[in-house]
């Protein structure tokens, strides 16, 4: 069973930083698309930034350098290190997994970050 669980989400203040990291077990697939995606109250899902596995390779990134992702192979794991935090940064987080080779994704249960004074 593919599992995508997300971790590390808080309260914040304003101007702060957080780790958000994603644990993904299960698959078998060797190469595969992992990111962010967030979701504020009353706005639609967006995705945030995503990295390939095969090298590592940024895929999206809309964060404008606030927010810096990483993968670890060998872990199966993702981070996303988000500094510089505004309260616009509010939202449930998601970790969402896609394979190059197969028509499959999995997303995670969603981790909540929220930015206030």
């Amino acid at each position: 069973e593919v599992q995508v669980v997300e971790s590390g989400g808080g309260l914040v203040q304003p101007g702060g930083s957080l780790r958000l990291s994603c644990a993904a077990s299960g698959f078998t697939f060797d190469d595969y698309a992992i990111g962010w995606y967030r979701q504020a109250p009353g706005k639609e899902r967006e995705a945030v930034s995503c990295v390939w596995s095969s090298d590592g390779r940024l895929d999206y990134d809309s964060t404008k350098g606030r927010f810096t992702i990483s993968i670890d192979n060998a872990k199966r794991m993702v981070y996303l290190q988000m500094n510089s935090l505004k309260p616009e940064d509010t939202a449930v987080y998601y970790c969402h997994l896609l394979s190059a080779t197969r028509p499959v994704d999995y997303w995670g249960q969603g981790t909540q970050v929220t930015v206030s004074s």
